[in-house]
C-alpha cells in the first residue's frame, strides 16, 4: 500500500534533505486539509513524524498531533524521537495507531522490548534507517542519520524477533529526499529474509516507476513524502500503480 507522509516543525509541513534541519523545505501550513485530503484520495494509513518533537521531546507538537489524528478516520504511524514510554504513551492517547521507534531501539533495546511486552507488537514500528557500505554492510544510523551505530539490520531485526517484531519502517539513506528511486534489491533481500514482518520501504520516490517494482520486491507498502507535496503524481494515481503492478 503507498502511506503518504509529512514531517512537521512547529505545525508546518517540511522536508529535510537527508535529515538535515539547515536543508529543510516548506510546503505550508495546513497538514489537515492535506491528510483529509490523502484520506478522500484512498489512503489507508498515514505516515506523520514529528521533527520539533524529535529534536526536543518536551516540545513535542502533541496539540496539533491530537487534531491531526481527529480530524482522519484512517489510521496514523506517528514517530519523531520517541526516547520514553511516556512518549508513547501520549502519542497512544493523542490517537495514534502505531508508534514509530528509531534511534531508541537501537540505542536501548530492552526498553523498547518491553514496550513491544505491553503494548503489543502491532503497534510498535521500528524505523531502521540504514548506510549501505562497499561490502554491502546495512549500518543502522541513529540521532537523526548523525552517527553510525556499529549494528547491522540483521542484528536489530534479530534482537526483536523473539518479542514479536511485525512492522519494520526501512529507509535507505542515500535514497531519501533524492526522488531516484526506491532500494529494490534491498527490499527484495530482507523481505525473503524475514517473512514475517511487514517491510514499509521509504526513500526516492520519485515518480510512478518507482513504485512500479515494489510490490514485487516484497515489500508491504512505501512511504511517499515529497513526491506527493511536490504533484509528482496524485495518490489515486500511486494508488492505482500499486495495485497494478
Amino acid at each position: 500500500m503507498i502511506i503518504p507522509a509529512l514531517d512537521l516543525i512547529d505545525g508546518n509541513v517540511v522536508r529535510l534533505h537527508q535529515g538535515n534541519y539547515d536543508q529543510r523545505r516548506d510546503y505550508g501550513s495546513f497538514p489537515l486539509s492535506r491528510l483529509q485530503r490523502y484520506e478522500q484520495e484512498g489512503a489507508k494509513w498515514l505516515h506523520l513524524v514529528d521533527l520539533t518533537g524529535a529534536k526536543d521531546p518536551a516540545k513535542r507538537q502533541i496539540a496539533l498531533l491530537k487534531k491531526l489524528l481527529a480530524g482522519v478516520t484512517i489510521p496514523v504511524q506517528v514517530g519523531g524521537g520517541i526516547r520514553s514510554e511516556a512518549d508513547v504513551k501520549a502519542l497512544l492517547e493523542a490517537g495514534a495507531s502505531r508508534v514509530v521507534i528509531g534511534s531508541t531501539a537501537i540505542t536501548q533495546p530492552e526498553l523498547v522490548k518491553q514496550w513491544f511486552q505491553q503494548y503489543g507488537a502491532e503497534v510498535i514500528v521500528l524505523a531502521l534507517d540504514i548506510r549501505i557500505n562497499a561490502e554491502g554492510v546495512k549500518q543502522v544510523a541513529i540521532s537523526g542519520w548523525q552517527e553510525n551505530s556499529n549494528a547491522t539490520l540483521e542484528y536489530i531485526i534479530e534482537q526483536y524477533l523473539p518479542v514479536g517484531l511485525k512492522h519494520v519502517l526501512c529507509t535507505d539513506i542515500s535514497r531519501d529526499g533524492t526522488l531516484s528511486g526506491s532500494n529494490i534489491a534491498l527490499y527484495q533481500e530482507v523481505s525473503q529474509k524475514y517473512p514475517q514482518i511487514q517491510f514499509q520501504a521509504s526513500g526516492g520516490i520519485g515518480s510512478l516507476t518507482d513504485i512500479s517494482p515494489l510490490p514485487a520486491s516484497g515489500a508491504a507498502g512505501v512511504i511517499v513524502g515529497r513526491a506527493l507535496l511536490e504533484g509528482k503524481f496524485t495518490l489515486t494515481e500511486a494508488i492505482q500503480c500499486w495495485q497494478n503492478a
